[in-house]
């Protein structure tokens, strides 16, 4: 079964925000903790090191990318276990991501949140976000872990409608 995409497209007064979201049968703390802890985000997303807090700089490895490169990621926020806002710049762009944790009756909400400067080039991050959300869960469920094959280029179509308007 290929994975379908999830993202949606809102444009607010400052660009776009590209939303993805994935539920969990756990409760915020623990969703938080696979989002917050090194042992915990190295499963999906890469280790980091550092001194975490908001208006400090840690380091995050980027280990399910080429050559498994390190980054710089600024801790705007940390509302625990709430949201965390963060950001990064590379050389492909200003990265604001936030990350919103909603509980009810047992189950947490997460919704992914890439405040877009521009839609271009959204067919090539949407599908990077759904694979990386989709490790999230395989790290946190056991699952087998995705193929990004089955992620790009085939979500990239959707992608590229929600930047056109289309979808």
């Amino acid at each position: 079964m290929s994975p379908r995409p999830t993202g949606r497209l809102f444009r607010t007064g400052e660009g776009s925000d590209l939303v993805l979201t994935r539920t969990f049968r756990a409760p915020a703390e623990d969703v938080w903790a696979s989002l917050t802890e090194p042992e915990r985000t190295a499963r999906w997303y890469g280790p980091w090191e550092g001194d975490a807090g908001p208006g400090r700089t840690i380091k995050v490895q980027l280990v399910f990318e080429e050559q498994a490169p390190w980054m710089d990621l600024l801790v705007e926020e940390c509302d625990p276990p709430r949201r965390l806002a963060v950001s990064a710049t590379d050389e492909w762009g200003r990265w604001r991501i936030e990350l919103l944790l909603s509980e009810n009756d047992g189950s947490t909400e997460l919704r992914f949140v890439h405040h877009l400067d521009s839609e271009e080039g959204l067919g090539e991050v949407g599908p990077g976000w759904e694979y990386y959300l989709d490790l999230l869960v395989a790290a946190r469920d056991g699952s087998p872990t995705p193929d990004f094959d089955d992620y790009f280029p085939a979500m990239k179509p959707y992608f590229d409608d929600l930047a056109a308007g289309t979808a």
